[in-house]
């Protein structure tokens, strides 16, 4: 089955959800439960942080990056145990201040004219997930109020 961001669905977990005349398309946490290696009561009793994760790796689950394996082990988390493997988080977007978004920016720019100075196609050179620059200083007025 089909995903989101990662192109498999190994849970079913993918769902819409209809709200008036609206669809959005959602992963439940609830299908990680009816696998047979996963009690339902696991998933449930997750820490809040723990679920947001769970269902970006149900999103963005891939088969080589995010396996069904991964997902599983994270819905099986115990607080007490020693962790045996790393989750991988593919966040949706990036949200950059303008101090570290400026020279992400120029980067990416510097990036571009080098491979067009090469021969290469600059749209190629693009970030893997989206980005956004927030400006987050006022600008100073010199005269206001005239």
């Amino acid at each position: 089955m089909a995903g989101a961001g990662g192109g498999k669905d190994s849970f079913g977990a993918r769902r819409t959800l209809d709200v008036g005349d609206d669809s959005y398309e959602i992963f439940s946490l609830d299908a990680v439960g009816t696998d047979e290696a996963v009690d339902q009561r696991d998933v449930d009793s997750l820490p809040f942080s723990l679920k947001v994760l769970l269902e970006n790796l149900l999103r963005t689950e891939d088969g080589e990056n995010i396996t069904a394996d991964d997902i599983r082990a994270l819905a099986c988390w115990d607080a007490d145990a020693e962790p045996s493997k790393e989750i991988q988080y593919t966040p949706a977007r990036v949200i950059m201040q303008d101090f570290t978004g400026v020279p992400a920016i120029v980067d990416l720019a510097t990036m571009r004219e080098a491979m067009q100075d090469l021969g290469g196609d600059p749209t190629r050179i693009n970030p893997l997930a989206p980005a956004e620059l927030v400006i987050d200083h006022s600008v100073i007025a010199d005269v206001f109020g005239t």
